[in-house]
């Protein structure tokens, strides 16, 4: 399906008063155009005559160039000329087209490329839910490979890329991809919210590969310095104590006496504005929890070896903070009273009010079923709640935490769920008092774009809003501090993704549906007006193979009330007269939603298909994203994974489509999906028939602290293991593919051995595959990914694969 939608982004190079931009469209296999947009004029044209420049190119590169292939990676007009970068020289054309030559201006820095930039320093992926792609395109002398690097550092190879060939890749926000070239590194991209073009030319090779390391110490260094902001004294730590010594004198004298190895004082200092009073965190230490892997074939020596890393699990005891005020006045400490803030999980956003009166904090407990700003009075410590949020379940601080503080006004801006739905609050940051819900409905707030304190305005992203659209839809919206004004920005029918001009005046808007190719417009950023439509994607190859969309459907959950999102996948060749097992790609992870929204063509579950299954992807409840209600019921019941309501779903859509035969239902799933397809054929063995489980998080007391207490709370209570894998793996109903990769630091390989161990003991028959030299998504790999294929083909339709 590769090479069969075109004109589907828009990367747009703004220029001048950025009230004007160009950009670079493909419109065929290999195919391009340059268009040129005036936002001021509401125009849309072609950059140049594409045939002028083609002749011209010819001539000057001494090569036959086509106007469809013009191999330009940078542009920059003039008001006379367009300034044309290729092959690593630069020439002008006239905008009559008349005039062409060698453009002697040495400032090749002020020609817009096309290009994502390429890292400096070595990155893992990050973790995001934010689909998008990355066209690679090889303008270089040699073929490249390239990679995508995983959240452990590990390189899996993607593609192979010849010179003058491109790849269209499938990936996420913030997922890192490596360009090699005979095996070594030559550069390194980071992926971006909106599709986006990777050039590998002589230009963006010279920039060289990344380093091997990140630079450390960003900013001023943690630890050093500690001068008063009068400049007469000097803070440091000196044998896990706080000490202050005068720059005058250069006399020290010890302000505290309590700190030990395992309960020291921290070396970051917060200084009143007025240097009479000194806040520092003391911090008592957590337990180390390493956990060993084996690494059984390495590549550089014959024996194993075995690897050791620090990773917290639910129940360790953590390290806690507590703030120490001290006043430089009477020189010591100002006691404290920690009943409001005790066993932190965490201690943020310490800040002193401008006069010098009070410190405030924000408190997040172990648990995380609160919330809270506190204030402390420097005179006599007394501590005093500004902010308290308790939901009663848990505090999505991850993923729906908002602080925005308005130092002119005493105000803040905080993000709540408070009246069931994520929403803005304009608070009095004297009091606490509730100035304006900023905010409010049936919908949420999913982001902030910006805030605007001139004109007392906030952009944010915002879900659900229009009642007639999928909720899980993202658009731009804008308000006033007072919750006044209220607009959206974006409108289409679809999920948005907007790029604003420099100065925010313009935005290029680009909204799709898993049933409609991108839309690409230019809007106003003030008024939200359509300006010009950019493109419409040309999807007509893509259909010309066969290819239809997925299916939206929405049936009803558990509460016979909530509407529930998912999509249909059907094979190439789909006969409505035939009938077809039903295999769910699942992951029900609490910090988000997970059925695609936006366009794609869904090359994975897309492969499954075209074996005679039908694929659905559905986000039950207990996912994010939509009401709090709708959230909490993953809070202390993550092995609910929304099954009830996803077996209503797949049961309302086979009543409509025949040919679902919910008789043969598979599922499978990576991570936290892993956990959830191995429940599914352990709490519901009746309806989910053969399960592919990979790299599953199967007991939740196995897995990394911080995700695991803020779904399931602390302290660790019987819950954990009444939801195991472990525990519940006696009750395994049909067949069963467990795959890990013992070499996986983002869930521990114990979490699937133990679920082993208690399988064989209930001798229960069931797969295993253990994936040597592999970390987190063994199933992803190519081997892997042909074993789970194969499985769901033994299993389901009966026959041995490939034959």
């Amino acid at each position: 399906m590769r090479d069969t939608v075109f004109r589907d982004r828009v990367q747009p190079k703004w220029f001048g008063d950025n009230c004007a931009f160009w950009y670079r469209v493909p419109v065929a296999p290999q195919d391009h155009a340059f268009v040129l947009v005036d936002a001021a004029a509401k125009s849309r044209r072609a950059a140049f005559d594409h045939e002028i420049v083609a002749k011209y190119l010819s001539e000057s590169l001494s090569r036959t160039i086509s106007p469809k292939r013009l191999p330009i990676d940078g542009l920059r007009f003039t008001e006379t000329h367009v300034v044309i970068q290729a092959a690593g020289r630069q020439w002008q054309l006239s905008h009559d087209g008349k005039e062409w030559a060698a453009w002697k201006q040495d400032a090749p820095e002020q020609i817009t490329g096309l290009s994502l930039d390429p890292l400096r320093v070595v990155r893992r992926s990050g973790s995001s839910s934010q689909e998008t792609s990355i066209r690679f395109e090889n303008h270089w002398t040699k073929p490249v490979e390239i990679f995508w690097i995983d959240g452990d550092g590990g390189r899996q190879k993607y593609a192979n890329l010849a010179v003058e060939q491109s790849h269209d890749q499938h990936t996420f926000a913030g997922h890192i991809w490596l360009i090699t070239v005979d095996q070594k590194p030559l550069l390194m991209f980071s992926a971006v919210e909106q599709p986006a073009t990777v050039v590998i030319n002589a230009k963006t090779v010279a920039i060289g590969p990344p380093r091997s390391t990140e630079r450390r110490g960003r900013g001023r260094p943690r630890g050093r310095g500690g001068v008063s902001p009068d400049g007469k004294w000097k803070a440091s730590i000196v044998d896990h104590n706080l000490q202050v010594t005068s720059v005058e004198s250069g006399e020290s004298l010890m302000l505290s006496k309590g700190g030990s190895e395992s309960d020291g004082f921290q070396s970051r200092y917060y200084w009143s504005p007025d240097s009479q009073s000194l806040v520092v965190m003391q911090v008592q230490q957590g337990e180390q929890h390493l956990v060993h892997l084996i690494e059984s074939s390495p590549k550089d020596q014959l024996q194993p070896k075995l690897h050791a890393f620090n990773y917290r699990k639910p129940g360790d005891r953590l390290p806690m903070p507590r703030p120490r005020l001290f006043s430089m006045e009477s020189m010591r400490q100002i006691e404290i009273d920690e009943s409001l803030f005790a066993n932190a999980w965490s201690i943020d956003e310490l800040r002193w009010k401008d006069d010098s009166s009070r410190f405030t904090f924000l408190f997040n407990p172990r648990g995380h079923q609160t919330l809270r700003i506190l204030a402390v009075n420097r005179a006599n410590g007394e501590v005093t709640v500004i902010v308290d949020e308790q939901p009663g379940t848990f505090v999505d601080y991850a993923n729906k935490k908002f602080t925005y503080y308005i130092e002119e006004t005493d105000e803040l801006i905080w993000m709540s769920e408070r009246d069931g739905w994520n929403h803005l609050y304009l608070i009095d940051f004297n009091d606490g008092r509730v100035k304006h819900q900023i905010t409010s409905g049936e919908w949420i707030v999913r982001g902030i774009e910006k805030v605007d304190l001139a004109s007392r305005q906030i952009w944010f992203r915002a879900g659900g809003y229009y009642s007639d659209q999928d909720p899980y839809y993202m658009h731009l919206g804008r308000v006033d501090f007072d919750g006044e004004n209220l607009q959206m920005l974006t409108e289409g029918d679809g999920t948005h993704r907007w790029q604003f001009s420099p100065d925010r005046r313009w935005f290029v808007d680009t909204w799709s549906r898993v049933d409609l190719p991108p839309v690409s417009e230019l809007r106003s950023a003030t008024t939200g007006e359509h300006v010009c439509l950019l493109e419409e994607a040309d999807w007509s190859r893509l259909l010309d193979i066969g290819w239809t969309p997925p299916e939206r459907f929405v049936a009803k959950a558990r509460d016979g009330k909530t509407d529930i999102y998912g999509i249909i996948i059907r094979p190439l060749n789909f006969d409505s007269k035939k009938s077809y097992p039903v295999i769910e790609e699942i992951y029900a992870g609490p910090h988000g939603s997970f059925v695609p929204k936006a366009f794609g063509r869904h090359v994975r579950q897309q492969r499954f298909a075209e074996l005679g299954f039908i694929v659905v992807r559905i986000d039950g409840m207990g996912t994010s994203n939509r009401s709090k209600a709708f959230h909490d019921v993953a809070w202390k019941n993550i092995g609910d994974a929304g099954f009830p309501d996803r077996m209503l779903w797949m049961k309302a859509a086979a009543k409509r489509h025949a040919e679902m035969d919910l008789s043969q239902v598979g599922i499978y799933g990576g991570s936290a999906g892993g956990q959830n397809a191995l429940r599914a054929v352990l709490a519901h063995g009746d309806f989910y028939h053969v399960a592919v489980a990979d790299c599953g998080c199967h007991d939740n007391r196995m897995d990394k602290v911080w995700w695991n207490e803020l779904w399931m709370s602390w302290p660790i209570d019987n819950h954990y293991r009444e939801q195991s894998n472990v525990t519940n793996a006696h009750r395994l109903e049909g067949k069963l593919l467990l795959i890990v990769g013992e070499l996986d630091r983002n869930v521990d390989p114990a979490s699937t051995m133990q679920v082993v161990d208690a399988l064989v003991k209930a001798d229960k028959d069931f797969d295993l595959l253990i994936m040597p030299g592999v970390g987190h998504g063994a199933a992803e790999t190519a081997y892997g990914s042909r074993r789970r294929l194969d499985f769901f083909v033994r299993h389901l339709h009966h026959a041995e694969p490939r034959r």
